[in-house]
């Protein structure tokens, strides 16, 4: 199966942009998407053979998150089922016969940093959630986790250090991440890879000069890692401020 993941900052935005010619050209099995800001009755685009799950948040215009697949899943769940995380449409999780993908959208800290601690806690809970998954099969999650991990994964990482993606506690939580048992698909097959970005500001021409961060992620069981191929970050595709992100996976 080929899957796509892509923060489209605004689904109704995107599609004026070239995002359906994307889709077609692309030709993948799975699209997740996040940052949507759209109810489903705002969204005309309706591919034939997919299947459409959306989970929008209650305040219109904000967040949300949208999967098209090809294959029906067994079974569809939308949040993690905590109340304080589940009002913005963050999370949809598709059950299929051999693993689970979980499309997510972590919630940005804000540039004063005063959603931190609520990030530290959906950090917390979101790996549990995870993690609980993974006792009946294996995970697959993608998104945008809006951090960058590593010095690797951000142009400018010294004058960054302590800034909204990049402080040290959004960092070590996704290293806690890794290490509860999943792998960053992109870096395990590019470990010493740099200027290999997702998200470009719209301040200073930053994607014409790639000034970039890599936020956007496909991590995996490590039990799945032999079933990944072809991690790829699709950088000359337009329409948002990120750019899609893929892997191919060899699962029912």
């Amino acid at each position: 199966m080929k899957l796509v993941s892509w923060n489209v900052a605004g689904f109704r935005a995107c599609l004026k942009k070239g995002f359906e010619d994307f889709f077609y050209t692309c030709d993948a099995d799975v699209y997740c998407l996040q940052e949507v800001k759209a109810q489903e009755d705002q969204i005309d685009f309706k591919p034939k053979d997919y299947y459409c799950y959306i989970n929008p948040a209650l305040k219109k215009g904000y967040s949300g998150t949208l999967i098209y697949t090809l294959y029906k899943p067994i079974s569809v769940s939308y949040g993690i089922g905590i109340d304080m995380h589940d009002k913005e449409g963050r999370v949809i999780t598709l059950e299929f016969e051999d693993y689970y993908l979980v499309n997510q959208y972590v919630p940005n800290v804000k540039r004063d940093l005063s959603r931190l601690n609520y990030r530290m806690k959906w950090e917390d809970d979101f790996r549990k959630y995870i993690k609980n998954l993974e006792k009946k099969k294996p995970v697959v999650v993608c998104g945008d986790f809006n951090v960058a991990h590593t010095e690797n994964d951000i142009k400018n990482a010294k004058a960054n250090i302590g800034n909204a993606g990049f402080t040290y506690e959004e960092r070590d939580k996704f290293t806690k991440l890794l290490e509860s048992g999943f792998i960053d698909t992109y870096r395990y097959f590019n470990p010493n890879k740099k200027d290999a970005y997702s998200w470009w500001s719209y301040i200073g021409n930053s994607r014409l000069k790639n000034i970039g961060w890599r936020i956007d992620y496909f991590i995996v069981s490590k039990s799945i890692i032999n079933k990944v191929f072809n991690p790829i970050i699709y950088s000359d595709v337009f329409g948002s401020d990120h750019c899609p992100i893929g892997i191919d996976i060899k699962l029912k």
